[in-house]
């Protein structure tokens, strides 16, 4: 067992199985000497597109729905978590930041997992803010912006497991959209909260390649950023993530985070220009329908979403309802189809459901 594995597991020992079981966003149980999250934050770009090391988690995360020169549906997932021990940055072995990544290839019939750890310092693993880059060992997010563009406008990615590996080519055709109040999105009643903006408007072309060979693809990518100190409440067990690009232009960002009563649920709704209208916790409905059993938990993998105000009332449902990350923090996400009022697709995360055994 390599030291950077070692001591990534270490920390995940250390936690409580409840944070455990919550994926990466529970980690620890306090934020102490960490910096939190505040309304009125001035966002500087490309700066907070790098790393906030003050700050205890953070990630870069980027879904893709994706169709194959044969006409089939495929999704990508590709994600690099930071994790600070102390709030502070260091130097070579001295550094307490903690790297993972997750990346997978999700079609109809498979769903393939790949992980990986690194520890901060030693250049295995880490974000650049300009120019853009993004990795962990040979998996890489990296900027291909024109000058005076986002530093996130264009991005090559790629990433490779034992039975897949994927290189695409990322371009937007929208701006960033700050979520909740200008990018600070609360999480619970009581006021925990992350800073948050996503990039939801990718067009992608690039190759796929699985056992059965290499396969060139074209669709549409999101990516969220997202960085905090604090954990879920004590009283919240996981959330459902959903990311919908419609066909009419429109997006739609809804989740909702699981308290064993009402929950507490989070939105925004983005126009086809790009402008984002927050949604409040009484102006989306998320309604679980068909489960499934994966790696030991039982959850849905299709939901109606209701959002009157905009006239939605959809179903989506998985591409592959199998979409079991069996990683050391399992969970489920995958691709998804949306039909009802609006057509489109998306992504599903779902996290908390039990304390599965790893697969």
């Amino acid at each position: 067992m390599s030291v950077d594995r070692r001591a990534l597991l270490m920390a995940l020992v250390l936690m409580p199985a409840a944070a455990r079981a919550q994926s990466f966003a529970g980690l620890g149980t306090a934020a102490d000497g960490f910096a939190l999250p505040g309304p009125g934050y001035a966002f500087t770009f490309p700066k907070d597109h790098g790393p906030h090391p003050d700050f205890r988690i953070e990630w870069w995360y980027l879904t893709a729905n994706l169709t194959g020169a044969d006409g089939r549906d495929y999704g990508i997932q590709w994600t690099l978590f930071r994790s600070a021990l102390r709030p502070e940055e260091g130097r070579g072995w001295q550094s307490p930041q903690i790297w993972m990544a997750h990346a997978a290839l999700t079609t109809p019939d498979a769903h393939h997992v790949a992980e990986r750890y690194a520890r901060g310092g030693i250049g295995t693993a880490g974000v650049a803010a300009q120019p853009f880059a993004a990795w962990i060992d040979d998996w890489r997010m990296t900027g291909r912006a024109a000058p005076g563009t986002d530093a996130l406008s264009a991005l090559a990615l790629t990433a490779r497991g034992a039975d897949f590996a994927y290189d695409l080519d990322l371009t937007a055709d929208g701006p960033l959209v700050l979520q909740g109040d200008h990018g600070y999105s609360v999480k619970s009643p009581d006021g925990r909260a992350s800073y948050y903006y996503s990039q939801p408007a990718y067009r992608v072309t690039g190759q796929i390649k699985t056992d059965d060979g290499a396969m060139e693809v074209t669709g549409t990518a999101w990516l969220d950023r997202e960085w905090s100190s604090q954990p879920l409440g004590d009283d919240q067990s996981g959330w459902d993530w959903i990311a919908l690009t419609l066909t009419t232009g429109e997006k739609l960002m809804a989740a909702q985070l699981r308290d064993g009563g009402d929950g507490y649920r989070i939105g925004t709704w983005i126009a086809a220009d790009g402008t984002p209208t927050p949604l409040a916790d009484d102006a989306l409905t998320l309604t679980p329908g068909t489960t499934t059993r994966v790696g030991g938990a039982t959850l849905p993998t299709q939901w109606r979403i209701e959002v009157p105000a905009h006239g939605m009332d959809m179903t989506i449902a998985a591409v592959n309802p199998l979409a079991w990350m069996g990683t050391s923090m399992a969970y489920w996400e995958g691709p998804v189809r949306v039909t009802g009022t609006h057509d489109g697709r998306g992504y599903l995360e779902m996290t908390g459901y039990g304390e599965p055994a790893r697969n």
